[in-house]
């Protein structure tokens, strides 16, 4: 047999494999074997305005109703605090507004489905009893003024992720969103204080997220970090070429510390294409305007990613950093498009036919779904305690 026909029948044979068939009962066995822990969602931005999560919303991708066809057995809630809080000197009030919004307008008003999980053991008690753990984490490192009084305060309240930075720079950690910004200083990654925020939340038990900073800021605190880290909304520079994406040495360097990036739903960090479209009319508008965005790809202006898409990102962090080291960040209601075919938090079983299709068995994707990060939460709690000088 010729090298090229050998290399053609390898080919034909790994594709065949990538599209087995999978049956409806299949996807449906799998999927609710799995405990799925997204780790980003914004729906929070809209609570906190009001909206019931009880109530079906037309301009959102989360409600109770849909978390449970989705099979939803954990959600991270972002207590998001935009970039202008700290411009006006307001970000610690609007962190405890965003933490509130989950704690009262969520868990609290209702108990019957949700249950505030603290640690890896809460999540899956509350899953056993039917309920969708929910958990709390900080978007915005600038939440806590500087302060890590108020870092401490945070965790007593609940947070057990906070993502260093969002898009701008803050007193102690630079960030992928302002790369290219005149007039913004500088630390070279963390600072003195960047590195004490780190090892305080090691000693309270906090993850460390590392979504949003720029490259130096996450090699340093991967130095620095006595527990593995976190990316708890990101996907794979490799495949598009955007900051907010890792490189395969980030991935593999995070995956060798027993971390996990989580993957995003966004098409613009999903497809290149439309991460250009998105740029060129962010660049034209001089500003991100979600409404705008929308309407760009309601009407086919940009392009949206495909379940392709996704799964070709996914795929390929499991090659660099292995199967243990990634998971699902979905960042939905906090993104101006998802997937085709993942529209929302009730359409997770489309994702778990994709992945059965490419070839992952029911044990892998229940490591995706949320064995991962609980392998991760765990590590974090054993670390937790750690004696270190950091209590000012």
């Amino acid at each position: 047999m010729s090298r090229s026909v050998l290399f053609a029948l390898v080919a034909a044979l790994a594709a065949s494999a990538q599209t087995r068939t999978v049956t409806d009962a299949e996807v449906a066995r799998v999927h609710k074997s799995a405990l799925l822990i997204d780790t980003h969602n914004d729906l929070t931005s809209f609570t906190v305005k009001g909206f019931d999560i009880g109530s079906k919303g037309a301009n959102t991708h989360t409600d109770i109703q849909r978390l449970r066809a989705g099979n939803v057995g954990a959600q991270f809630f972002a207590a998001y605090v935009a970039a202008d809080y700290a411009t006006k000197g307001q970000s610690a009030h609007r962190a405890l507004e965003m933490i509130d919004t989950i704690r009262h307008d969520i868990i609290d008003r209702y108990p019957n489905d949700f249950a505030l999980a603290l640690t890896a053991d809460d999540i899956v008690a509350a899953h056993k009893r039917g309920k969708i753990a929910a958990l709390i984490g900080i978007e915005g490192g600038h939440a806590i003024e500087d302060s890590l009084r108020l870092l401490r305060d945070f965790y007593d309240l609940g947070v057990r992720y906070m993502t260093l930075t969002h898009t701008n720079t803050n007193g102690w950690a630079d960030s992928s969103g302002d790369l290219d910004k005149a007039g913004v200083k500088r630390h070279g990654g963390l600072n003195d204080l960047g590195r004490s925020v780190v090892l305080e939340m090691n000693r309270l038990g906090m993850m460390v997220d590392i979504s949003h900073v720029d490259d130096k800021t996450f090699w340093s605190a991967l130095e620095v970090s006595k527990a593995p880290l976190i990316a708890s909304h990101s996907s794979c520079r490799a495949i598009t070429k955007v900051p907010r994406n890792m490189t395969d040495e980030m991935i593999a360097a995070l995956a060798k510390k027993g971390g996990v990036i989580q993957i995003n739903f966004n098409c613009g960090f999903l497809n290149e294409a439309t991460g250009k479209a998105e740029s060129a009319l962010e660049k034209k508008l001089g500003k991100y305007d979600e409404a705008v965005f929308k309407k760009a790809f309601a009407s086919g202006d940009i392009p949206s990613a495909t379940m392709t898409d996704l799964v070709t990102h996914i795929d390929h962090a499991v090659k660099i950093g292995g199967i243990d080291a990634v998971g699902l960040g979905s960042d939905f209601d906090g993104i101006p498009c998802a997937p085709k075919g993942l529209d929302d938090v009730s359409k997770f079983p489309a994702l778990t036919r994709a992945l059965l299709m490419k070839g992952y068995s029911a044990g892998d994707i229940q490591k995706i779904y949320g064995g991962n990060l609980l392998r991760v939460l765990r590590a974090v709690e054993r670390v937790k305690g750690t004696e270190t000088d950091q209590r000012r």
